[in-house]
Parts: C-alpha cells; sequence; structure tokens
C-alpha cells in the first residue's frame, strides 16, 4: 500500500503552493484534487501550471492539444486526468466523436487529426523514439517540425500529473465525476 498522500486546501499547503491554489480556486471556481496534492512539492505545482499555461501557447489548436493530453492520459492509464480532460475537452467545445473516441482508443474520422492520435501514441509509447517512417507520416498529413516537438511537450506535461496521480491516488473531484473513466478491461470498484 502506497503511503497517504495530503490533499492540501490553500491553508494547510506549503507556503509556497498557496498562491497558485488560490489562484487556481479563483480561475476555476476550486482547488482540483490534482492540484491540492501536487502542493506538497510546490516545485511540482509550479512546474506543472507554468508548462500547461506555455502548452497552451503552441500552435496547436484546443482540439489537437486535448488530443494529445487525453491520448496519454489513455496510454498511462490515468482515471483522474481522463475524467478531468474529458470535461475541459467538453467546456472548451471539442466534439462529442472527438472526446469520444480518445476515451474508447478508437479511429478520429478527421484523418488530420487521427494522424496526431496515432503520432502521440507512438511518442509514448516507443518513449520519445518514433521510427523516421513515423515521423515522416506525421508530417505527410499535415503538421510540422514544430508540431513534432509540440507533442513531446504534452507528453512531458502529463508525465507529471498522470505520475502524480498514479503515485497519490488523488481522488477525483465531483466536478469530472460525470465523466468518470476506467482503461479498458477494468470495472470501476
Amino acid at each position: 500500500m502506497m503511503a497517504t498522500f495530503k490533499t492540501h486546501t490553500i491553508e494547510s499547503a506549503p507556503v509556497a503552493a498557496q498562491p497558485l491554489l488560490a489562484g487556481a480556486k479563483k480561475s476555476m471556481g476550486f482547488v482540483p484534487n490534482l492540484f491540492a496534492t501536487m502542493s506538497e512539492a510546490p516545485a511540482l505545482l509550479e512546474g506543472y501550471t507554468t508548462l500547461a499555461g506555455i502548452f497552451d501557447k503552441t500552435n496547436l489548436s484546443e482540439t489537437e492539444r486535448q488530443i494529445i493530453l487525453m491520448t496519454n492520459n489513455r496510454l498511462n492509464g490515468c482515471r483522474y486526468c481522463m475524467a478531468a480532460h474529458t470535461s475541459i475537452s467538453q467546456m472548451a467545445g471539442v466534439e462529442a466523436e472527438i472526446i469520444e473516441a480518445l476515451r474508447s482508443n478508437t479511429p478520429i474520422a478527421d484523418e488530420k487529426l487521427e494522424a496526431l492520435r496515432t503520432f502521440a501514441a507512438v511518442v509514448n509509447e516507443s518513449r520519445g523514439w518514433p521510427s523516421e517512417e513515423q515521423v515522416s507520416a506525421f508530417l505527410a498529413a499535415g503538421y510540422t517540425q514544430q508540431s513534432v516537438l509540440e507533442v513531446v511537450l504534452g507528453t512531458a506535461l502529463k508525465v507529471m500529473s498522470n505520475y502524480t496521480n498514479h503515485i497519490a491516488e488523488t481522488a477525483l473531484d465531483s466536478a469530472f465525476a460525470v465523466n468518470e473513466w476506467t482503461p479498458e478491461g477494468e470495472t470501476v470498484a
């Protein structure tokens, strides 16, 4: 059994994390349990929130960013992040068919977006060693070398959150519970 990790409140969090949690509450209306857990290590929380903001500045659309994030969540088996990013995608207007494809590991109808989903999976599964053919196929779908590296950025972001949730067994927030998800072959306990 893993050690129990604390889900901090703004007041119980280390001082360096308190402004980050307060900012999250102001912008989202609540402090997500992921942030409350990460706050135990303020540098992790700062790194994650900073990197998430940087990822939003890429040349990728919101839909494309969510494809990268949700593909990594699925491959890493992160229940918390799949539920959270399903909710985020819904609020951002990502098409329901795309969200469902990402949750169920089925192809996306749009060929370019499917190439992105496929390449994001390749980057994750190869641990950053895609073949020349896989990179060429991604570029042939209409993406650029910049896009290749932005997939790496999104993958790195998900390592931080997915691994934190695995280790800390982060409880799912009630705001995301409607989109609860379990990896293929598992059932909700």
